[in-house]
């Protein structure tokens, strides 16, 4: 169905979600999956828009929005992103264009395309460093924010393990083999997940082309990763992140998480005072968001931005 007032165009599915799909402002097609847009239940209450990491994509936060889009006493629309070169948004034929600023507005032309001026936001990895952008870029756009095992320091050990896997060149056969690949890469940081929980991921990160199972992205979104120097340190981002602090904030730390510290989310603490922080356990970088009893941890964080709200 197309949408005249937007310029977008939305096909029901059958999973609960819209795919929604929108021009960025080079023109490029940018896709979103948009849950609850049509309950009415939904109208009187901040939606959530969800940022997925650096190579991921919508299918990340897929329980999760039906969690929250369905909750029975206090549903919420719930819009996740695939940035360009991922899941089903369209590659850039310019591979310097796949970089948190731009990443940052087409977010941006994202919410105006489906009318939503204010939001709770989830930033997972890279989504996190989105937000952060965005707290100078835009700030009133974000009404509250959930970092997912991101902050303003990136660790190098965090770094040098997602390089290293992302690197790898093996091809699974079948799906059942990409869970096994996906279980021995990560086990030990995510002993929490089940058999279906990797097979879950599996299907979160791959997609079958020409009879194969690839990784869902272009990947020249790698070449930048390819020139990190990893005996140089990242660049902090402080004063992004206090900027973060005028708004209600969550950080969620992985427990075997390598790229947020555990000193790091103290000071995060110490600069945000207000901000509220959770470690999930059995979970590493970073935390998958319908496991583990973050849902809960999400409804109770987003209950009370709605109480500071009416006061």
């Amino acid at each position: 169905m197309a949408d005249d007032k937007t310029g977008t165009t939305a096909t029901r599915t059958q999973d609960g979600c819209a795919d929604v799909f929108f021009s960025a402002s080079d023109g490029l097609r940018l896709h979103a999956c948009d849950y609850g847009r049509d309950n009415p239940a939904t109208r009187n209450r901040l939606p959530v828009v969800c940022l997925p990491g650096l190579t991921r994509n919508t299918r990340d936060f897929h329980d999760l929005a039906l969690i929250l889009s369905r909750d029975e006493t206090a549903p919420r629309r719930v819009v996740s992103f695939d940035y360009r070169g991922r899941g089903r948004s369209a590659w850039d034929k310019d591979s310097s264009r796949y970089s948190i600023v731009i990443e940052a507005e087409d977010v941006l032309s994202g919410m105006a395309a489906l009318g939503l001026e204010h939001a709770i936001f989830i930033g997972t990895s890279r989504g996190g460093l989105i937000m952060h952008v965005l707290a100078a870029m835009r700030p009133g756009v974000m009404a509250a924010g959930v970092l997912n095992d991101i902050g303003p320091v990136i660790e190098g050990a965090g770094l040098v393990q997602i390089k290293a896997y992302l690197s790898r060149t093996s091809t699974p056969r079948s799906w059942a083999e990409a869970a096994e690949i996906l279980a021995e890469a990560h086990q030990k940081a995510f002993p929490a997940l089940t058999a279906q929980d990797w097979d879950d991921f599996a299907r979160a990160v791959l997609v079958e082309k020409n009879g194969k199972l690839v990784p869902d992205y272009d990947p020249a979104l790698l070449e930048g990763l390819k020139n990190v120097d990893l005996n140089t340190p990242v660049p902090t981002l402080w004063p992004q992140f206090e900027g973060l602090g005028g708004m209600p904030l969550m950080a969620l730390r992985g427990e075997n998480s390598t790229l947020l510290s555990s000193d790091t989310l103290i000071e995060m603490k110490n600069r945000v005072p207000s901000l509220q922080t959770a470690t999930i356990p059995g979970q590493g970088h970073a935390p998958i968001l319908h496991l583990s009893g973050i849902p809960e941890i999400l409804r109770q964080f987003f209950a009370s931005v709605d109480k500071q709200r009416r006061h």
